[in-house]
């Protein structure tokens, strides 16, 4: 499997956060590092995205959850920097009430189609992100989206643990965009 890049949104994903899991659990994972998680100021975590991308060794799975979902959409609208796909959990819609007035910056989100493959995960509970926003910005970006029932934000607070049908579902993803299928005949 690729390396993996683990994106977390505001406050940077806590010991009880799935991402944290999976980031113990995949030996070619790593988190990447803004300034301040708490304080996201979107100049410091495209930079930050950038740098982590620049030290693989091939093109990285992101898997990016709330705000970082964010972050992955203007990022790949200024970098030309290579990766296998974008897992995103949790889209957080930036005219939402719930939308953390910190994270502002984040707000004016690019709509064009991403460059590369992109799965997005959405919880029909999410209170930071409806899934009709949700929809939305999959059918923009060109990302395919499953919808997990109610699950809240798809964080800590959810109780997931591990979370090992998200696992599967990135593990399948990440087959297809690292070796995806000929065209019929290749």
């Amino acid at each position: 499997m690729s390396e993996i890049i683990i994106l977390p949104g505001i406050g940077g994903s806590g010991e009880t956060h799935w991402q944290t899991h999976w980031e113990r659990h995949y030996p070619h994972a790593r988190r990447f590092q803004p300034e301040n998680w708490d304080r996201p100021d979107r100049a410091d975590w495209i930079a930050a995205l950038d740098r982590a991308v620049a030290e693989t060794e091939a093109p990285p799975l992101l898997v990016a959850h709330s705000l970082a979902c964010l972050l992955v959409a203007h990022w790949q609208r200024v970098s030309a920097r290579l990766v296998a796909g974008a897992f995103m959990v949790a889209v957080p819609d930036p005219g939402s009430h719930a939308f953390p007035l910190e994270a502002a910056s984040f707000a004016g989100v690019p709509e064009e189609a991403f460059r590369f493959p992109s799965l997005m995960i959405a919880s029909s509970d999410d209170p930071y992100g409806s899934l009709a926003y949700g929809r939305l910005r999959a059918a923009q970006w060109g990302s395919r989206i499953i919808e997990v029932g109610a699950l809240g934000h798809i964080n800590g607070k959810s109780g997931l643990g591990d979370w090992p049908a998200g696992r599967a579902l990135f593990q399948s993803f990440a087959m297809e965009a690292v070796c995806p299928k000929a065209a019929p005949g290749e």
